[in-house]
């Protein structure tokens, strides 16, 4: 459980991914008196960055978890690729580094990765093709399986605006409009860490490359491709470790199917859905997703974390 008046260790860092840099969070019980329970890595979703994982890493590091959270290649303040590479394989051999460099520190200490949308989807390639990589994985409303309308209001909203934003209260409109559910507190300041001053006008805080212009389905590295979706469903079978599929339950990207499909593919893994939710779950109701995934984390990682 999570202890009272916990004293957090909370630092900013780089990381090397596949030839760039990544930009990352780290949460840790301040001291070290007692030996981590786990390293926890936090992966966003495609348009997000590593702050939306703010409150979750701040409660994992208080129950005696280290947590990461990681900007992806394009996104946040991680390094945009010059070549505009962001397919899964090279987002997978970033995964890979990332783990290299959390493990340097705490080598014996079981690895959980946690990722949203397209770090789920990421997160999932990396540990089925390379079972080493962790000992568990969250996947927060993304499954082998992802439905069409929903992959394509997730694109549309993330190729609006291509010539910026006039003011905050502009961009507040559209994430409003994309995701209705969410509640809104007014203040405008957050909206910062996911947008860029340029010249002006307020640009999204990502690559527009990252969601492959032209026909996505057609390249065979992008998330909704054919080929990425056997890729997936190969990967899957593979994984023997504890897995959790957190669903949004009005998810339009994660449907019944996606999870029964799931359930055959992985037949260990522990679904659970979040009433009032879409695709942006860990959003939606944090304190409900990071309570979740805490309740599991104590359940599966056989570390003595109580």
């Amino acid at each position: 459980m999570e202890g009272p008046h916990v004293n957090l260790d909370f630092v900013s860092l780089d990381i090397a991914g596949a030839g760039l840099r990544l930009s990352a969070d780290r949460w840790r019980t301040a001291g070290r008196q007692v030996e981590p329970h786990g390293i926890v890595l936090l992966l966003h979703g495609g348009g997000q960055t590593r702050h939306s994982w703010r409150n979750t890493g701040e409660r994992l590091g208080s129950a005696g978890w280290i947590a990461y959270a990681v900007d992806l290649r394009g996104h946040g303040d991680s390094d945009w690729d010059d070549a505009g590479n962001y397919g899964m394989s090279i987002m997978a051999e970033d995964l890979h580094q990332i783990v290299r460099h959390v493990r340097n520190e705490n080598p014996d200490i079981p690895m959980v990765l946690v990722g949203a949308s397209l770090g789920g989807k990421v997160s999932l390639i990396a540990l089925g093709e390379d079972s080493e990589l962790a000992q568990a994985l969250v996947l927060v409303d993304i499954a082998v399986r992802v439905e069409q309308a929903g992959g394509r209001r997730v694109r549309d909203f993330m190729m609006s605006a291509p010539d910026g934003f006039g003011s905050l209260e502009e961009a507040s409109e559209v994430i409003s409009a994309y995701n209705p559910r969410r509640r809104h507190s007014g203040n405008l300041e957050g909206l910062k860490k996911n947008l860029r001053l340029r010249e002006g006008r307020w640009h999204w805080h990502w690559d527009p490359r990252v969601m492959f212009p032209g026909d996505a389905r057609g390249n065979p590295e992008a998330p909704v491709s054919a080929v990425i979706y056997e890729r997936s469903k190969q990967a899957a079978g593979n994984i023997s470790c504890p897995v959790l599929l957190v669903r949004g339950k009005e998810s339009d990207v994660v449907s019944d199917e996606g999870v029964a499909e799931m359930r055959t593919l992985i037949p260990h893994a522990e679904v659970i859905d979040v009433r009032d939710t879409g695709h942006m779950v860990a959003g939606d109701d944090n304190d409900v997703f990071t309570a979740g995934l805490l309740d599991y984390l104590n359940r599966s990682i056989s570390t003595g974390a109580q």
